[in-house]
This record gives structure tokens, sequence and C-alpha cells, in this order.
């Protein structure tokens, strides 16, 4: 399915010579720069009847014209399935996701996302990339995920997530015990050979993890995780890097290890806990329509509290 857009209008005089396409961005705020620069090298902008380059200069006057075709979104199902709202307005909404639920519909998951819940409770939603979704959060990691409401919304949250200055910080509780907090600079890519991991390689795209200690426990550490990039599983791949790999991830971690002299609770509880400990618990974003930084959180989920809680109690009686 597609829509075809033609708009034709005359570019009014800006206050010095600029870009073609920074005039068009700004006169079409719904679409990115991206886009519109695509547009005018494939053609289907015309400069005065002509076509040009995004480079052109234009000073005020030129009669544009843009014809294009924009791909509509899949055919996604709406479902009602209970979303745990933490803010919504005109603009945005921020959702705290369980642990257990997929984010977006794909092969073996097409039913049941987040994606297919955000639909039933804003139909509107479907025009927009994604319906909206910002950024993802892997299946079994809970907590904040951000949604816009609007292309305009959406155009300005993910230029604030390409330029890194949301505010993405996680909990996570990881094997080993840690001396200090540090930074983790290992660039990510697709693992060579198991395609559905990810793995630190020098051909990867930069990823960037700050983590300090929160808690130190007998055998494992409560970490505060903050993302300055957000590559796919970064979090997770980085802590298994530097051989500290979270509880319960079943991918990046080795197999289930009761550490020596464990308590008898913790060692049933390691076995029972079947997801990664990571959650999601800060976001903040610059707001797109007013402007003003604003800021959540989501307090740990209860599998995560009860960990901690068993941690604690094997900590004290060692």
């Amino acid at each position: 399915m597609s829509q075809k857009i033609h708009h034709i209008f005359i570019l009014p005089d800006p206050p010095s010579p600029c870009r073609l396409d920074q005039a068009l961005t700004k006169l079409l705020p719904d679409y990115s720069r991206t886009q519109i620069q695509a547009w005018i090298e494939s053609g289907q902008v015309l400069l005065n009847g002509i076509t040009t380059q995004a480079k052109t200069k234009i000073h005020g006057g030129e009669k544009i014209e843009i014809t294009t075709t924009l791909k509509r979104q899949p055919a996604w199902e709406a479902e009602e399935i209970p979303l745990t709202i933490i803010y919504e307005d005109e603009a945005l909404i921020v959702i705290n996701k369980p642990a257990g639920m997929v984010v977006h519909p794909g092969a073996g998951n097409t039913q049941s996302t987040l994606l297919n819940a955000l639909l039933h409770h804003a139909p509107a939603l479907k025009a927009l990339p994604r319906a909206g979704i910002i950024h993802r959060l892997d299946k079994d990691t809970s907590g904040l995920l951000l949604v816009a409401k609007t292309p305009g919304a959406y155009k300005k949250l993910t230029s604030q997530l390409k330029k890194r200055t949301i505010l993405r910080e996680y909990q996570t509780i990881v094997a080993g015990t840690l001396i200090s907090g540090a930074t983790i600079d290992a660039p990510l890519t697709r693992h060579p050979v198991q395609r559905k991991r990810m793995a630190v390689l020098d051909t990867g795209k930069p990823a960037i993890t700050h983590y300090r200690i929160m808690e130190k426990y007998r055998a494992f550490t409560r970490l505060k995780v903050k993302l300055e990039t957000g590559r796919t599983h970064q979090i997770r791949v980085h802590m298994a890097y530097i051989r500290h790999p979270i509880v319960g991830d079943k991918t990046y971690g080795p197999r289930l290890q009761i550490p020596k002299k464990s308590s008898p609770a913790l060692a049933d509880f390691l076995r029972q806990f079947k997801r990664q400990a990571l959650h999601a618990f800060t976001l903040g974003i610059t707001h797109p329509v007013t402007k003003e930084w604003i800021q959540w959180e989501a307090s740990l989920p209860q599998d995560m509290q009860e960990l901690i809680a068993v941690l604690k109690e094997d900590t004290a009686c060692s």
C-alpha cells in the first residue's frame, strides 16, 4: 500500500540565501531532512520546473513542485491489550513495558505486541512509522519506552535520539563483584555466524555504555547503566564482554552457574529466574512541543525486587 503526495508552492524569502533542503525542511516539518534530500536527489522535487540538488542555494520566489509516493505502514492489527501508561499528552506517550512483551511485530511475533496494543489505545498511530515507537526494548527487558503521537513529535524525538540527548538509564544485576564503575567503549555489529546475536567487533558501529555500582552482594553486583548510544542488545553484550553477564541472560550469559556457598533460597531463585535482570527505569527528553525537559522513573518490577531481596539475604548469611 502507498500514498501519493503532490505539493506546489512558492518559496518565501529566507533571511539569507540557504540550501534548498534546509528551506524545505522548515516548510515541511512533518518530513525529515533525510527524506527530503532523498526526494530531491531522485528527481521528485522540481525547482522552477527542473530537477536540482539538495545543496542548491535558494533566494525566495522559486516555484517548487514535489511529486512522490509514501509507503504506507503494514496493516497491523489493533488488539485490546492492557498498557501501563506512565504519561500521555497530545504529543507523546510513555509506557512501562513488562518483561515478556515484544515491542514490534516480526517473524514469529505478529500479534500481542506493544505496537498492537498501542493501535487499540490510539488508532491514529497507524499513520506513523512503527506506530510512533521511538526506541525499542528487548522482549525480556522491562521498563520505560517512548512513543510519539504526531508526525512533528516523531521527527523531533527521533532527532533527539540520533543526537544522543535522550536520557536512558537502566538498573541491572550482573554476575560477579565489580570494584568500581566505568565506561565500556566497544563497537557492536551482527555476529558473523549467529545472526540473531550481536558481537563486539572492530567493524561494528560505535557503542558506549556507562555504569556505576549501586549495591554489592556476595557474588553479584547491582548497577545503574546509562546509554550514550543505543545499539541492539548493547547493555547485554557489553556486560558479557567485560565478563560480568546479566543475571538470567540466556543469549549472552554462560549456562546457569550457582556461586559456591549460595543459600538454598538463592540457588532456587536463580534457577527459576527466566529473563535478563534489566530494567529501563529512567527516561528523560526535551518535550517536542513545550521544549521543557521532562523526566520519568519506573520502579523495579516485582521479579527484580525479589531477586535483590534474596541476594541481600544470601550476602548477610555469608
